[in-house]
This record gives C-alpha cells, sequence and structure tokens, in this order.
C-alpha cells in the first residue's frame, strides 16, 4: 500500500492525513460497532496505515460515539500527542430552551465541558460548529468559540456546511476584533456533489487559507456500487433513522452514473471505493478525506485508495467529470 501523506489544515501547521477516519453511523450506533474493542480494532487499522486524524461529534449516537471512541483511545494507550481528534457542536443532547439546534456562548460552552468529559480528554484538536445558526449572531458564536481556544479546551476551530458568506462573515470578526480565527470547513463531497467546494468556497482557499475536512465522500455508501442493484441487507439505508437515505440511493440516474464510473475503476483495476476515495484526495483544497468503516477490514479497504491516486491522470479525472455533471 503507498505511503500515507500529511497536509496542512489550510493555512494552520497543524497537518493532517490526507485519509482520515470518522464514527457517524457506525460508533455505538444501531449494533455496528458498540464497544471500545471494536472501535479500537478500527482505530488501530487507521493509525497502522497512516491515519492521524479522528472525527467525531457530539450528535453522533446522542453523545455515545464519543464515549466509545474515547474509551477505544484508551484501550490502544495512544499517547495523546499521537493522534489528532475533533468533535462538532449544535444540535444539543438536552430537550430544553439553550441547549438544542444552537451556537449560542450558553450551549457552545457546556457543550464543549460535555464532549471533553464524553472523550475523557483534556482537550480536541478541532471543534467545528456543526450547522450554521441563523438565530444567534455570529459575532457571539465567533466570540465564544475563540474563547474556547484561548481557554486549551480545542486548539482550532472552525465550521460544518456553512456558507461562503457566513465563513468569511466569521473571519472578519475574528480579525477586526483579534480573536482567534476559523481555519477549517467540514463540508459534504463526493464526485456526485461537488459545487460548494469547488465553487462557492474558491475565493477562501486563497483568501482566508480555507481548509477542509470533507465528509460522505462515498455518497453513503452509493458510490461503492453497493446499490447497483438494489438496498442489500445491513446496509446503512436498511438502519432505523436513515430512511430518507434510500431515494438517493436507489435513484435510477445516480446509479446510471455509478455504473459509468464503475467502467474506469475497472479499467484502471480498483474498486469503485478506492476511485471514488482517490477522487476526493486529488483535489489539493482538501485537507483530508473522512472515511467511516465498521470493522478493521473495511478500515483497510479505504486505506488502498491511497494506491489510487497516482492512476488518476488528467484524462481520467476529464471522463469522471464528464459522468459527474451528465
Amino acid at each position: 500500500m503507498a505511503t500515507m501523506h500529511y497536509r496542512r489544515l489550510g493555512r494552520s501547521g497543524l497537518k493532517v492525513s490526507v485519509l482520515s477516519f470518522g464514527s457517524w453511523v457506525t460508533f455505538a450506533n444501531q449494533g455496528q460497532v458498540e464497544t471500545a474493542q471494536q472501535a479500537a480494532e478500527c482505530l488501530a487499522a487507521a493509525k497502522e496505515a497512516g491515519v492521524n486524524f479522528f472525527d467525531n461529534a457530539e450528535a453522533y449516537a446522542a453523545g455515545e460515539s464519543e464515549r466509545v471512541m474515547g474509551a477505544a483511545f484508551r484501550e490502544l494507550g495512544w499517547a495523546r500527542h499521537e493522534f489528532v481528534v475533533s468533535t462538532k457542536l449544535f444540535w444539543g443532547l438536552h430537550d430544553v430552551p439553550n441547549m438544542k439546534n444552537t451556537l449560542n456562548r450558553k450551549y457552545l460552552h457546556q457543550a464543549i465541558d460535555g464532549s471533553l468529559e464524553r472523550f475523557g480528554l483534556d482537550f480536541v484538536d478541532l471543534v467545528f460548529c456543526h450547522r450554521p445558526d441563523p438565530k444567534t449572531p455570529i459575532e457571539e458564536t465567533v466570540w465564544a468559540m475563540s474563547d474556547m481556544v484561548s481557554q486549551g479546551k480545542a486548539l482550532y476551530w472552525g465550521t460544518s456546511e456553512w456558507n461562503a458568506d457566513d465563513i468569511r462573515a466569521a473571519y472578519d470578526i475574528a480579525d477586526r476584533h483579534h480573536l482567534h480565527k476559523p481555519v477549517v470547513e467540514q463540508p459534504q463531497y463526493n464526485i456526485l456533489w461537488r459545487d460548494r467546494v469547488e465553487k462557492e468556497y474558491r475565493r477562501l482557499y486563497e483568501d482566508i487559507g480555507l481548509g477542509t475536512t470533507i465528509w460522505s465522500p462515498l455518497s453513503s455508501g452509493l458510490l461503492t456500487g453497493k446499490y447497483l442493484h438494489g438496498v442489500p441487507e445491513g446496509s446503512r439505508a436498511t438502519l432505523p433513522g436513515y430512511e430518507w437515505l434510500r431515494g438517493m440511493l436507489t435513484d435510477p440516474a445516480r446509479n446510471k452514473k455509478v455504473a459509468d464510473l464503475k467502467v474506469i475503476a475497472d479499467e484502471l483495476g480498483v474498486s469503485l471505493t478506492q476511485l471514488s476515495l482517490a477522487w476526493c484526495a486529488k483535489n489539493p483544497n482538501v485537507s483530508t478525506v473522512i472515511t467511516g468503516a465498521s470493522s478493521a477490514a473495511q478500515v483497510r479497504e479505504n486505506m488502498t485508495a491511497l494506491d489510487a491516486i497516482d492512476l488518476l491522470s488528467g484524462d481520467v479525472m476529464e471522463r469522471i467529470d464528464r459522468i459527474s455533471r451528465a
């Protein structure tokens, strides 16, 4: 397998592996990865391949994903300097005013403490505003996130699924008040979902040095090809609470594109998964590609995408582009 590469997170000095590991859906969720031992096996396989960034969020399995990952870190006996870990805050765990669907100062102040307690860590490396909050002034959120960094509870902060105007507004507020600036955005990005990363954020990479930790590089499994002939039993689309995915995963037009992409993958001698992950990593504005897996074997399979990056010549990228935009 090819050697893992590391990229700076935007203009920051932090280096993250070009492929990383995330726990959305899999950790403590619907019987996929329930125990610290299972999680430790996945994390160990990722680290063995060179992964140093592990993504999480308060909302994943209502906080249990953070607990499971934190317990796995302890079971593996990793020193704190060996890994980069994130959490994301917005949806909240308590159905009371000020604690749900917000980025106000009170919620953020208490939410980061809850995440650190569940992880069993003194700090996270990255903390994200998991979604925008139009009901809270951006200035209030920027001050609260900057304070989080000043207090040593997080080292860097960023956003997830914010539009370019709001990211720039947050950056300008921080710059004007000499606060810690947002350095990273976590958007969805894959062969079938491109415009925000490639068009909307285009000026931000150069203007403010924005880094990206992209999620759903396989379009919730669609780009693995396993939905070409229906919905397999035990797949993500069969999980309770994920029924909303089923229509997208069985859409004939999308699956036609997947079938066309499979022709290219077959010609290159790689899987659709390898092709799709490598395509995301090929973008120089992608700091890291967050992969997901429910077993160590699946982690190892994802990591073989490193071998496919150099196979994506200009001609191959043009063919993928034509299929994607058809």
